[in-house]
């Protein structure tokens, strides 16, 4: 492996790598930036309120902040087997708030994601393992059109429990015809990396989402790059 300016730290074996599964907020999708920019114009009017006059980093502080809880909600969610009550919950409040949004105006993309995975599709198994529910995830899909590069789609509904939890992870890596073994689960957040490490699947944490760098080092991810389509950086395929 050829270590570049990107890595933050870690190391794939990709001699056994024959499939990538992604995340999607985060990770294919550009959600983070597009709510710390919401953030930052609510507050510049407000700027001379701290210190440093610079609502851009205050608004990232707030989005990485609010991490945390929700991570543990999830996860609290799945032990005590309400991850699907919360799962339709989410549903419903989505359905409600998207109904009046056009998708170009709620979906965003992560630079260089569609040539990433136009390039990995002909190497190798590709699938998405997101903790969103069943329709905005193929709606987000469809809009940018990913299908066709997927041989599996996961979502918070195909499972009896979601991630932090293995079962999918171990799921799609069946649906692709691969061991866990030979998979590498790729996500911006602790829930990506734990469900990834507790399936027995490498893991590639990047830092263009919600999670921070000490968050996945912590949960234990194999790689840290900053963007998702740094990836390629590692792989020797034209």
């Amino acid at each position: 492996m050829t270590t570049k300016s990107s890595t933050i730290s870690g190391h794939i074996d990709l001699e056994k790598v024959r499939g990538f599964l992604f995340d999607v907020d985060g990770t294919l999708s550009d959600t983070d930036d597009h709510v710390v920019a919401r953030i930052t114009r609510f507050l510049n009017p407000v700027a001379w309120l701290w210190k440093h006059n610079n609502p851009h980093h205050f608004a990232r502080w707030i989005v990485m902040s609010a991490e945390t809880p929700a991570t543990f909600l999830y996860s609290a969610a799945g032990r005590l087997g309400l991850d699907t009550k919360l799962s339709i919950f989410y549903s419903q409040i989505s359905r409600r708030s998207h109904a009046k949004t056009p998708d170009h105006e709620r979906f965003w993309v992560v630079n260089g994601v569609r040539e990433m995975l136009d390039l990995l599709s002909k190497h190798y198994q590709i699938g998405v393992v997101s903790s969103r529910e069943e329709r905005t995830t193929l709606r987000f899909l469809e809009h940018f059109n990913f299908l066709p590069y997927l041989d599996v789609v996961v979502t918070a509904q195909t499972c009896d429990r979601t991630k932090p939890f293995p079962e999918p992870v171990l799921y799609a890596a069946d649906r692709m015809g691969l061991t866990t073994e030979e998979c590498v689960m790729v996500g911006d957040t602790i829930l990506d990396i734990q469900a990834g490490k507790s399936a027995g699947a490498q893991t590639i944490g990047v830092l263009c989402g919600f999670g921070s760098e000490r968050e996945l080092r912590r949960a234990g991810a194999d790689l840290i790059v900053s963007s998702t389509t740094d990836i390629l950086t590692f792989l020797d395929i034209d």
